[in-house]
């Protein structure tokens, strides 16, 4: 059995028995029955609360006149998020900001959460990276199909008819690939950053290690931020007419 966090210890002793119920009832069979959850699944439920916590506090704080430090913090991520969704989009890109806001937020605060002693980044998993790709492969092609309906498939075709036959396939690879590249990125990159934290802290428990944890901070902020900005870019050209 692996490792588990205290949270994921807690989570399977109270939810092991429904869980491993609902995986059998769908006809998958979990490894280890008397412990179905994993730690990035714990850990993802802790961001998730994590992030409910701090838009509810947010809500119940707001005030023109005298703005509180969350909000401070909640405006500048949305103004932050929605300039560069306007600078990449144009026009119609508010319809995007909480897409892109949440999405953000989430994989910011996943990251993160490798820094604090007795947790890990939930983003060091490659299941939680592939899916955050997987949505953002899927969110951006509803959109280009809404705006576009069935002209959208132009971005697929070239601009000449008789290479369509040629450009189709490469197009559909494509647009795979960018699932894998955002998946690659984020995985390995906050993959190597825990790995090397532990490595060091095992090593060297006091000095050295520091350096890593700021080089950790850079990493996991700058992370988030790419992910958002390929996400922004993939919508921009799904939802443009100009294909």
């Amino acid at each position: 059995m692996p490792t588990q966090r205290l949270l994921t210890e807690v989570l399977n002793h109270a939810f092991a028995g429904p869980v491993t119920s609902l995986l059998r009832a769908l006809h998958i069979q979990p490894t280890y029955p008397n412990a179905p959850i994993s730690n990035a699944f714990a850990m993802e439920l802790l961001v998730f609360a994590i992030l409910i916590a701090y838009f509810l506090i947010v809500r119940a704080t707001l005030s023109v006149e005298t703005p509180g430090g969350f909000q401070h913090l909640a405006e500048m991520t949305h103004e932050f998020v929605g300039g560069q969704s306007e600078s990449i989009i144009g026009h119609g890109h508010e319809r995007f900001a909480s897409y892109l806001t949440a999405t953000f937020l989430f994989i910011l605060v996943s990251n993160l959460m490798g820094l604090f002693p007795g947790l890990e980044s939930p983003t060091a998993d490659v299941v939680v990276p592939l899916g955050l790709a997987i949505c953002i492969f899927l969110y951006y092609h509803y959109h280009g199909i809404r705006a576009n309906g069935f002209g959208y498939i132009k971005q697929f075709l070239g601009p000449v008819w008789w290479l369509y036959w040629l450009l189709l396939p490469i197009e559909i690879i494509s647009h795979f690939a960018r699932v894998l590249s955002l998946t690659v990125r984020l995985y390995a990159n906050m993959f190597a950053g825990d790995l090397l934290t532990l490595a060091f802290f095992s090593l060297v428990p006091v000095g050295i290690p520091l350096v890593f944890l700021g080089l950790h901070l850079g990493v996991a902020c700058i992370q988030a931020y790419i992910f958002m900005l390929l996400s922004t870019i993939y919508l921009s050209l799904a939802v443009s007419h100009d294909h």
